[in-house]
């Protein structure tokens, strides 16, 4: 199948998806297309023992799609770049400490104690891992993905602090998630020398020269749109820093979420204040805002309609439902931990861990860094206890996340 025929065939199974979600089912968006392309999934391989051909045919078409390349080299960096984009930096700094904090330390925490938990865990169930690619488990499942449940956080009243809070986290902790995840991957490899100094260096390097690369990569940015007024090719300069910037920010070695972060932020405030005219600013931000749903719509659909390319066995099953409150627990207490340290020096509502536990969402970044595992012994296991995580997150806290809020709200109210 050609790339052009891949391409129809997903954005039109997607939009089949969603269709049938609106008529009948009326779930949130990216919820009701992930549930439909999971069950259409399931029928198909379950088809599979009466007619073997047509999932096999199924599973090669599904896997031309090439998840992984389709969010880190296709739609990634447009999603963050649309994310940040819309984010008032004055929101982010009065914040600053705090996302700061859970994006890099609460990360870190997390993959330990994921890692940590299921090596254990798996030793119970009898199935020996090594301790490394359990904490590269660790670290793909750690970054949040909040993307499918603000939209139910600003209907139910949540404050703005701690939208921001979600918001701004999940837009960090995405590229901080990835550079453990590389680190730990070249580990594996043996790449890398395993001592605390290199892998800190390594860190370092790939964060700061991601806020180096997106700071630079921003001034030009708003220098070129300050010396236009032409709202096409204005919206294309932003299409070039959300592609060809990330793709820069890779070749040179740095955190290419993180760049692409720093440019939309560069780009959505200073650029947004003294670059643009109110007619570009009209056109550019509704361009970035229908790119980011529609995107947004696509990857949640494909999440669904992935599991038919997944070689699972049942066996493959008992470690992902071991892992979920695994990662529920590793959430709670890399929240927890944060939140109750800097308490001495802000004030945080009373239901902010609960909060942002329970609405920490795993989605397709998770996905794609398991599918882009090298291969090994138990790889499929860690597959599909990453994909049994993320629908577990999509489709029981997401749908949840909204009616604890309302109850927390009745109690107390929240910062």
């Amino acid at each position: 199948m050609s790339l052009f025929h891949a391409v129809g065939l997903l954005i039109t199974l997607v939009a089949l998806f969603g269709y049938l979600n609106h008529r009948f089912v009326r779930l949130p968006d990216a919820v009701g297309m992930t549930a439909i392309g999971l069950i259409v999934s399931i029928a198909v391989v379950g088809y599979g023992a009466f007619d073997p051909a047509v999932t096999q045919w199924a599973r090669f078409a599904v896997k031309d799609f090439e998840f992984e390349a389709i969010v880190f080299h296709g739609v990634l960096g447009m999603l963050l770049f649309a994310g940040s984009l819309h984010i008032n930096f004055a929101d982010i700094a009065k914040e600053k400490w705090a996302i700061l904090v859970l994006a890099t330390v609460g990360v870190a925490l997390s993959s330990a104690i994921v890692g940590a938990g299921f090596y254990f865990g798996a030793k119970l169930l009898g199935i020996n891992f090594p301790l490394i690619y359990c904490f590269l488990f660790g670290a793909l499942i750690s970054p949040t993905d909040p993307i499918a449940v603000l939209g139910i956080l600003r209907t139910v009243g949540v404050r703005k602090s701690l939208e921001t809070r979600i918001t701004g986290e999940s837009l960090f902790n995405d590229g901080t998630g990835v550079v453990i995840f590389l680190t730990l991957l070249g580990i594996a490899a043996g790449d890398y020398e395993p001592s605390i100094g290199g892998i800190a260096w390594l860190l370092a390097a790939e964060v700061v020269g991601g806020i180096v690369v997106g700071l630079a990569l921003g001034a030009v940015g708003f220098v070129l749109l300050k010396g236009l007024d032409n709202y096409t090719l204005e919206i294309l300069i932003t299409l070039s820093l959300a592609t060809a910037g990330y793709g820069l920010a890779e070749f040179l070695h740095t955190s290419a979420p993180i760049a692409v972060v720093i440019m939309g932020l560069v780009i959505g405030n200073h650029g947004k204040q003294f670059a643009m005219s109110e007619r570009t600013r009209q056109h550019l931000f509704t361009f970035w805002g229908l790119v980011d749903e529609l995107l947004n719509l696509l990857l949640f659909g494909l999440i669904g309609i992935e599991v038919i390319a997944l070689s699972l066995s049942p066996g493959d099953f008992l470690p992902g439902l071991m892992a979920i409150p695994i990662v529920l627990f590793a959430r709670w207490v890399s929240v927890g931990a944060p939140v109750l340290a800097m308490s001495r020096f802000r004030a945080f509502g009373p239901h902010t861990i609960t909060i942002m536990t329970w609405g920490g969402l795993r989605g397709a970044i998770s996905v794609a860094l398991a599918l882009s595992l090298p291969p090994f012994p138990g790889r499929e296991t860690i597959v599909g206890a990453t994909y049994i995580v993320v629908i577990f997150s999509i489709l029981v806290q997401a749908l949840s996340v909204g009616r604890l809020v309302q109850r927390l709200n009745r109690s107390t109210s929240l910062k």
